[in-house]
């Protein structure tokens, strides 16, 4: 049989590509839209933020689109790993992005224990 290339290494024995997922960086590389769309924006701070910061991002908290054609995208990283887990520390960033998916600043916005429940 012929080797075919994939862009994932599952071992799933590939039925197609129609998993959802894509192979590489959507429509930022294609230049089919101009704007960035909220899918692209996450994926943009999950690939760019974890080398600014040294640590990998646990989750997306939110994400708005900015008045300027930009984003907004709210996330928490782990930043001190505790045994047991409850006891992590962790913290919300807010990320800037241009409307092409570059950042333009993060802030941490807020420092929590895993455990701790939001206070409204």
């Amino acid at each position: 049989m012929p080797e075919q290339k994939s862009p994932s290494s599952g071992g799933s024995g590939g039925k197609g590509s129609d998993n959802g997922q894509s192979g590489g960086s959507s429509s930022r590389s294609r230049g089919k839209r101009s704007r960035l769309s909220t899918r692209d924006a996450a994926q943009q701070v999950r690939e760019d933020l974890p080398e600014l910061l040294g640590r990998p991002i646990e989750s997306i908290l939110g994400i708005n689109r900015s008045d300027d054609d930009g984003w907004e995208v709210t996330v928490a990283v782990v930043e001190l790993s505790r045994i047991p887990n409850s006891t992590d520390v962790l913290g919300a960033y807010r990320v800037t992005l241009d409307g092409q998916g570059e950042i333009e600043g993060y802030q941490r916005v807020r420092r929590y224990n895993r455990s701790q429940a939001d206070e409204d």
